[in-house]
C-alpha cells in the first residue's frame, strides 16, 4: 500500500522503506522550538537527562511571546531562564524587540521548510504543517527529549484528507473554512490525526492564509495538519529557506482514514459562539441576535499577519471604534509591526481608536493586555474561545476573521462588514 505525505515525511526520519498508521518509531527531528512559557520545564528535563549540549543549537529555537514584555516578576523570571539557556547553548534565539509569536517567526524566517519534521513545546506548532511540514506540539519533557538527542517517538497518526472544491464568496476567508470544518467534525473530530488539506480552493489562497488553517487543527484534535506542496509555497520558500527541502507527494492507492468533501462557494462567513471553537454557526445567524460586544482582539497566531491586519484596515478605514469598545490590534511579529509602520497601518489603526501593540500573544490565552472581566464579550481572531480562555469563566468570546471583528469593533456589536462599509 502507498503512503500519505505525512507518511513518507516520517518514513525518510526514521530510515524505513515505509510506515503505516499505528506503527511506533523512532524520529529524527529537523528543528525544535520552545516559548517563555514551556521552555524553563524543557530546560529543568534537559538538565536531569545528563548532557551538556544540545543536539545541534542550530535546529532549537527559543522564541519568548507569550507573556512578553514581562507583564510580571513570574514572566520575567522565566523568559530569564530562557533567555540565559539560550546564550549558554547558543541556540536560535530572537530578543523582544526582535521577535514575535514563534509560528509566525520562524516560517517567515525560513527555519522550517517542506518536508521538515518540526516539534515544538507548544500546541499550534501545527500552524507550519502549510509548508508540507510534519509539525506537530508536544509537551515541554517530550522537548527536552528532542533537544538533547534530536529525535523523539512517537506512533504514526492516520491521515484525514479534507477536499474543498469552487471559489470562496466575498468576506468568506481561510478563518471562515476551518471553523466551518471543525464545526462538521467536532473538537475531537481528529483526535490523534493529521488533517490534510487540499483542493482548488486553497490553490487560490496565499500561504498565510494557510497557515490560518493548519493553525486551527489542534481545536480539532490533530497531532498534525499539512497541505501539498505548490507552487504557492515555494515561492513563500525559496527566499527565506535556510536549508534545502524536499517535497512529498501522496502515493495514489495510499489509505486515508476518512476524507471529507466541501463545496466552499456554500460556506458563508463564519462564526464560533462560546463556548467552544465547535460551535460554528454562520455569520448571518449570529447577526440576528444582536450581540452587543466590549472588546475586540485582531491579532494572534491565527490571524495577525500583514494580510490580516490589511483585511481589518479595509472595514476601519475613516471610520472610529465605537465609543464603549476596547480594540487591541497586535501584529504577530516584529516585523509585520514595522511593516505596519511603513504602510500607515499603524496610524489607521490608532486613528481609529485601536490600541496598536509591539508584537506578543497577550489576550490570545488571557495572558494580559485584554483581560476580560466578568460578562464581557469580545469578539477575537484567535482560534480558543473555551471557558475562561481570555479572563473571567462568566466571560465570552466569539471567534471570526478580521474583517468581522473589525467591523464589530465600529458597529460596537457583532454585524456583516456590509453594514459598516
Amino acid at each position: 500500500m502507498g503512503m500519505t505525505i505525512a507518511e513518507k515525511i516520517l518514513a525518510a526520519h526514521c530510515d524505513r522503506r515505509e510506515v503505516q498508521s499505528g506503527d511506533l518509531i523512532n524520529c529524527r527531528v529537523d528543528f525544535v522550538m520552545a516559548n517563555d512559557v514551556t521552555a524553563p520545564l524543557a530546560i529543568q528535563e534537559f538538565r536531569k537527562l545528563g548532557v551538556s549540549r544540545v543536539f545541534d543549537p542550530q535546529r532549537v529555537a527559543l522564541v519568548p511571546s507569550h507573556f512578553i514584555p514581562n507583564k510580571d516578576i513570574q514572566s520575567a523570571q522565566q523568559a530569564k531562564v530562557m533567555r540565559e539557556f539560550a546564550r549558554e547553548q547558543g541556540c536560535v534565539y530572537f530578543e523582544q524587540g526582535q521577535a514575535g509569536i514563534e509560528h509566525t517567526l520562524l516560517p517567515s524566517r525560513g527555519y522550517v521548510v517542506p518536508g521538515d519534521v518540526y516539534v515544538g513545546a507548544d500546541s499550534h506548532t501545527v500552524t507550519v504543517g502549510a509548508l508540507g511540514a510534519f509539525a506537530c506540539g508536544m509537551g515541554s519533557t517530550d522537548a527536552a527529549i528532542a533537544m538533547a538527542t534530536g529525535e523523539i517517538w512517537m506512533r504514526v497518526p492516520p491521515t484525514l484528507r479534507f477536499i474543498y472544491h469552487g471559489r470562496l464568496n466575498r468576506w468568506v476567508e481561510s478563518k471562515d473554512l476551518i471553523l466551518h470544518t471543525i464545526g462538521q467534525i467536532g473538537t475531537d473530530g481528529a483526535l490523534y490525526a493529521v488533517m490534510q488539506f487540499e483542493g482548488e480552493t486553497l490553490r487560490d489562497m496565499s500561504v498565510n492564509a494557510r497557515l490560518t488553517m493548519t493553525n486551527m487543527v489542534a481545536e480539532a484534535g490533530g497531532k498534525a495538519g499539512i497541505m501539498p506542496v505548490d507552487q504557492v509555497t515555494l515561492d513563500y520558500v525559496r527566499p527565506v529557506a535556510r536549508r534545502q527541502w524536499t517535497v512529498y507527494e501522496p502515493d495514489p492507492d495510499c489509505h486515508y482514514g476518512t476524507t471529507y468533501e466541501f463545496d466552499a462557494s456554500k460556506i458563508e462567513t463564519t462564526v464560533a459562539l462560546p463556548f467552544s471553537p465547535g460551535n460554528a454557526v454562520p455569520l448571518s445567524e449570529v447577526v440576528k441576535q444582536d450581540i452587543k460586544i466590549d472588546q475586540v482582539f485582531i491579532g494572534s497566531c491565527t490571524n495577525g499577519r500583514l494580510e490580516d491586519l490589511q483585511q481589518a484596515a479595509e472595514i476601519m478605514r475613516g471610520k472610529k471604534v465605537a465609543p464603549w469598545v476596547r480594540c487591541i490590534v497586535i501584529p504577530a511579529t516584529q516585523d509585520i509591526y514595522l511593516q505596519t509602520l511603513k504602510n500607515g497601518l499603524a496610524e489607521l489603526f490608532t486613528e481609529a481608536g485601536c490600541a496598536f501593540s509591539t508584537a506578543t500573544c497577550g489576550p490570545c490565552l488571557g495572558g494580559y493586555m485584554g483581560v476580560l472581566a466578568e460578562g464581557e464579550r469580545c469578539v477575537s481572531t484567535s482560534n480558543r474561545n473555551f471557558r475562561g480562555r481570555m479572563g473571567h469563566p462568566n466571560a465570552e468570546v466569539y471567534l471570526a476573521n478580521p474583517a468581522v471583528a473589525a467591523a464589530a469593533a465600529i458597529a460596537g456589536r457583532i454585524v456583516h462588514p456590509e453594514e459598516v462599509l
